[in-house]
Parts: C-alpha cells; structure tokens; sequence
C-alpha cells in the first residue's frame, strides 16, 4: 500500500452509524466503506426503514458484505444494550461510533415554546443522539479494552444559536460540550471522540425549510440568508463530509487528535461584514 493509503486505510474498522437511514448517515457510511471498514447502521425505521438504507449503501458501494443494519430506538437504553449484542453477531466487536440520529421539529419564538415538543427534540439529540448510545457502547469498550473511535454530529447551532429553534441549539451546544467532556474521560483508555460540525447540507428533515421549489432552484426566505451568510455561497455537498470522517475515524490519520469539533461548513462560521 502507499502512504497516503497506509494513513486512510479503515481496513479493521468496524463502525455502528446511528441515525442510520439518514442521508448524512448514508453519506458517511459509503466514505467508510470505500476506505476499508465494515458499517452497522442503526435506525428505528419509523419513517426510512434501516433495511432500505442498508441496501441502499450496498448498491452504492457494491459492497453488500460491508453494510449491515439493526433497528433499535437509541434513546431507549434496554434497546442499545440489545442492539449492541445483534451489532456483534452480524458485524463483529465494534470499534468505532458514529452519533448522527437527531433533528429538529418546529420553530418558533422563545416566549411561544412548546415545552414537550422542546423535551422531544433535547431527548432526539442529545439523550437518543448521543449520551446513550455513547455511555453503553464506551463502556462495552473499556471492559474489553478496545481502543475505540467515537465522532459526534455537532452543528452550526453548536457555536451560534439559529434563530428560533430553541431546543435543538441547546442540544447542539451541549454536544460540543459533551465531546470535550468525553474525549477528556476517556483519553486514559485509548478512546478518542471528536465530532463534524455540518454547514447546511439539503437532507429529509430541513429541505422544506431550505428549498421553496426545487425544480426552479428557489429557495425559502430561510435558504437565502444560509447563503447570504456562507462565503461559499452555496448548500454542502454531501461527499464533502467524506474526507473529515475518514480523517476522523482513522488512527494512522487523527490518532492524536481528540475533543475537537471539525467544521465542514464552507466559511459559515468564520463570515463576517
């Protein structure tokens, strides 16, 4: 092999993807593939079945062998420490996590806030998102002392609040907080944690908020300002969140690098006037 593939070689990788049916998922999952890994995704198939999006990636990639999917709610601690034992079987002992379930519902003023939709969506984040899948799966890795690789999906709203969406900024700053907070915790055992912090890229859950039509390329009054505010001046693509994952989840690449959040986001978080 050359160097360059010896550094981004993910031959050995085994990876549960939470939020498995997702685009971003769908995304990361065939970036790690294509590197070497072998990937479980993990969904609850209430509105993209897992078993879809498994097949999806295997076409994809032409690597059905590679790809696997259990359904599991992982906001429900029974159902990963359950999910954690069918991942065994069907891919072997992971060693690598990727926390990308979560989204948003609503948005609204601070004084009209739902409080229950605002627990629903702390809950899908930050307790489904990532505490839970996190707090089971590190310590499957510490009592086995696997050197495990952990990256969470933090946000624009991890750094600058976007207006109106109250509950999934909280979430999202906290995300930030945790993936310091965890990357420090579990340094002594070889566990690195990081996260990807996505600019805006079009998936199920924010294309109706983005996008007005999208045969004649026109967008919300909220798409507009993203642009206006990204020196790109465009969406993300998303293979270009391949590159930072591959990074990330390889030892020979990153295997220094731990608590810190890599904006893929063309410039959003650096504009100014």
């Amino acid at each position: 092999m050359s160097y360059v593939e010896d550094l981004f070689s993910l031959t050995g990788k085994r990876v549960i993807i939470t939020g498995g049916a997702g685009v971003i998922a769908g995304t990361m999952s065939e970036a790690l593939i294509r590197a070497g890994a072998k990937v479980c995704l993990w969904g609850r198939g209430t509105h993209h079945p897992v078993e879809e999006a498994v097949k999806r990636v295997a076409e994809k990639t032409g690597k059905p062998e590679a790809v696997s999917g259990v359904t599991v709610d992982t906001g429900i601690e029974e159902d990963v420490q359950k999910a954690i034992e069918k991942t065994i079987q069907v891919m072997g002992e992971p060693n690598g996590l990727i926390n990308a379930a979560g989204g948003n519902k609503g948005k609204s003023a601070f004084v009209e806030t739902d409080i229950a939709l605002f627990n629903e969506v702390m809950h899908m984040n930050l307790l489904a998102g990532l505490v839970i899948p996190t707090k089971y799966i590190a310590a499957y890795w510490i009592k086995k002392n696997i050197k495990g690789t952990i990256i969470n999906l933090t946000s624009m709203g991890s750094y600058v609040p976007l207006s109106g969406v109250w509950a999934y900024d909280a979430a999202k700053s906290a995300t930030l907080n945790l993936t310091m907070a965890t990357a420090k915790e579990f340094a002594p055992y070889g566990i690195r944690v990081n996260a990807i912090a996505p600019g805006f890229f079009i998936g199920h859950q924010n294309k109706a908020l983005l996008i007005k039509d999208e045969a004649a390329g026109e967008l919300t009054d909220r798409g507009k300002a993203v642009i206006a505010h990204t020196p790109f001046g465009r969406f993300g693509k998303h293979e270009e969140l391949a590159g930072a994952t591959i990074f990330l989840m390889s030892d020979a690449a990153s295997g220094f690098i731990t608590g810190v959040s890599l904006p893929v986001d063309g410039g959003y978080l650096v504009q100014n006037i």
